[in-house]
């Protein structure tokens, strides 16, 4: 078999991912749509609007043709922000073989249909979506790209498929481990973005390190309650695509939906932030689908709604911190279903 890998696309986590793999395997290609980006990376070795100043291995190569980029590939990685999924995905499909290792690394929802990536990527090629593998975990590109230890989860139905992924990503600097809750690790990663953009909005408005603790220790909470509801295993919301990607979405400047959820806490319109990013912010696609979500579930997400009722209502953050301090008294251990998710699936 080939060991050609091909990656699709080159923002800042499709171009970190795609060094990681060029680290493990000598044939390694990414998919741009940007002519002047593939040339940087093809003579330059840089992707400077998306990673400033980190050199590139000099076997990954980049195109913007995409069958160029597929053909003869045994292993595909899709990287493309949730609102691109579907297209990118289409645009796949005439090039797609049925002994491909699909794995996407794209934390979000089809805000329209609600659909989690890996539905969206299994109606467009045709395959079935058990055989998709999910890659989430606490992993910022800007570190990854240096080469800093990072440890991430790749999760599938199919085990075969999960433990080629973790071959295919493994070295000394990216540590990998698998999961059969596939469910569970999509929701985490899609979720934890919404409170990464809370907890940026409690540091710009300045509520300091107990409010922060307090948000993401309740927002674990709502992240594991609806997925629960959902059918996802809840010991998935205490590991790496859980809690760790939560403290690490949540507590760093890399991270694009802290530094939203700031700016939106100093005061500063949505617009005007998203102007100022340049770049996917995906918890606030996100905060509207978990809105239709909660409310299709019947489970009470009151973070997420607060955080809705800021982006698309224009409610003042700092009303809504009171509306979430002055709800009625409850207590921590909630209802949940405490059967496990082995049991339930058996």
């Amino acid at each position: 078999m080939s060991s050609k890998v091909a990656v699709l696309v080159a923002g800042s986590w499709g171009t970190a991912l795609a060094s990681v793999l060029a680290a493990n395997h000598p044939n390694v290609m990414i998919w741009s749509r940007s002519a002047e980006q593939v040339q940087e990376i093809n003579e330059k070795h840089l992707n400077s609007r998306y990673l400033p100043d980190a050199e590139l291995p000099a076997n990954l190569k980049a195109t913007t043709d995409m069958e160029e980029a597929v053909s003869g590939a045994c292993s595909v990685l899709i990287v493309a922000p949730s609102k691109a999924m579907r297209e990118v995905s289409r645009s796949l499909k005439p090039y797609w073989q049925e002994d491909m290792l699909c794995i996407h690394a794209t934390k979000g929802f089809e805000t329209e249909t609600l659909k989690r990536m890996s539905t969206v990527i299994a109606e467009e090629l045709g395959c079935p979506e058990g055989d998709i593998v999910v890659l989430s975990g606490p992993s910022h590109a800007e570190e990854v790209i240096r080469l800093c230890p990072t440890t991430v989860v790749v999760a599938s139905l199919n085990q075969q498929a999960a433990s080629a992924a973790q071959d295919l990503f493994m070295n000394a600097d990216f540590r990998v481990y698998t999961n059969r809750d596939m469910l569970g690790v999509e929701l985490a990663g899609a979720l934890k973005n919404i409170i990464a953009l809370g907890a940026g909005m409690s540091d710009g408005l300045g509520y300091g390190d107990n409010a922060k603790a307090a948000l993401l220790t309740r927002g674990l909470a709502e992240i594991t309650r609806i997925g629960v509801e959902m059918g996802a295993n809840p010991l998935t919301f205490a590991g790496l695509a859980g809690v760790g990607d939560l403290v690490v979405t949540a507590t760093s400047r890399h991270s694009r939906n802290w530094r939203a959820g700031c700016m939106l806490g100093e005061g500063k319109k949505l617009d005007d932030v998203l102007n100022s990013m340049g770049m996917v912010v995906e918890g606030i696609r996100t905060t509207k689908a978990a809105h239709t979500i909660s409310e299709k579930y019947g489970v009470q997400m009151p973070i997420a709604e607060q955080l809705y009722q800021v982006l698309f209502e224009n409610k003042d953050p700092r009303i809504a911190v009171e509306a979430l301090m002055g709800r009625d008294p409850k207590t921590e251990m909630e209802s949940m279903k405490l059967a496990t998710w082995e049991q339930w699936h058996s």
